[in-house]
C-alpha cells in the first residue's frame, strides 16, 4: 500500500519536479519535511506498551479463561486482504504502509527515503525471537517478516470472530500487535498460542509475554486454560 492523504499530495508534489504548477526545485526541502512532520506526528508504540511485568500479571489473571471456539470459520481475510493505513490503531492514518512502520521501528541502522520518508531503503533487525542479525535491503528478498504476536487465527478463535470487519483491520494493522521477526521462526510459530510456541531465545519470554498479555486485554480476547499457564510461566522469568 503507497503512500496516502496528506503525504500522498505531499509526496507528488516533491516527486512531479519543476513541471508541476509553481513547483521549483527550491520547494522540494519544505515539501519533505512537510512529508516528515507527517509521519513523525503518529507515533509508532501505544502510550505503556509494552506493559511492565506487574502490570502484565494483574492483566493475566483478569483475562477471560475459556477455550477457542469457531476455529473452523477463520479465514485470513476476515482481517483484510492487505496492509491498511485507514484505521485509528497505534501507527494508523500517518501515510505510510503498515510494514514500512513496522520496519521504521524495529530496524536499527535505518536508511530512510530521500523523497519518501515511509521507506526503509536498508537496516538490519536484531531479532528479537532468535537474536540473529538480519540485513534488510530495499527491493531484495528479505529474512524479515511480520508477525502478529498474537496470531490473526489465535485472535479469531479468542474472540475476534465476533468483531466488526473494521475491528478486525484495526487490530491487523495495530502497530503494538506486530514485530519484526526472522522469516523462518515465524513460519514454524504459525498460528500456535503462548502454550504451543515461546521463541527460541529464552531472554525474551519476559517481554514476550508481557506483549502478548496486552495485546489480549486491550482487544478483550480470552485465553485457554494452558495458554494462561504459559504466560505466567513466562512472565516469571522477568527481573523483579
Amino acid at each position: 500500500m503507497g503512500p496516502s492523504r496528506p503525504l500522498a499530495a505531499v509526496l507528488a508534489l516533491v516527486l512531479a519536479g519543476p513541471v508541476a504548477a509553481g513547483c521549483h526545485h527550491r520547494d522540494a526541502p519544505a515539501a519533505r519535511a512537510s512529508a516528515d512532520a507527517t509521519v513523525a506526528r503518529v507515533p509508532l508504540a501505544g502510550p505503556g506498551f509494552p506493559p511492565g511485568a506487574a502490570t502484565a500479571k494483574a492483566l493475566l489473571a483478569g483475562l477471560k479463561v475459556e477455550w477457542g471456539r469457531n476455529w473452523q470459520t477463520y479465514r485470513r481475510e476476515e482481517f483484510g486482504r492487505y496492509w491498511s493505513d485507514d484505521t485509528d490503531a497505534v501507527g494508523g492514518r500517518n501515510g505510510c504502509d503498515t510494514r514500512d512502520d513496522v520496519l521504521r521501528r524495529d530496524l536499527d541502522e535505518l536508511r530512510e527515503g530521500d523523497r519518501n520518508p515511509c521507506v526503509v531503503l536498508s537496516g538490519v533487525l536484531v531479532d528479537p525471537y532468535t537474536g540473529k542479525r538480519l540485513a534488510y535491503t530495499y527491493r531484495r528478498a528479505s529474512q524479515i517478516q511480520t508477525d502478529h504476536v498474537v496470531a490473526l487465527g489465535a485472535a479469531w478463535r479468542a474472540g475476534a470472530y465476533a468483531w466488526t470487519a473494521q475491528r478486525r483491520l484495526e487490530y491487523a494493522n495495530d502497530l503494538d500487535v506486530l514485530l519484526a521477526v526472522d522469516k523462518q521462526t515465524n513460519q514454524d510459530k504459525g498460528s500456535r498460542t503462548a502454550d504451543k510456541w515461546k521463541p527460541p531465545r529464552r531472554a525474551y519470554w519476559c517481554e514476550y509475554a508481557r506483549r502478548y498479555t496486552g495485546i489480549k486485554a486491550r482487544y478483550g480476547l480470552s485465553v485457554t486454560p494452558p495458554e494462561k499457564t504459559a504466560l505466567r510461566d513466562m512472565l516469571a522469568t522477568c527481573r523483579q
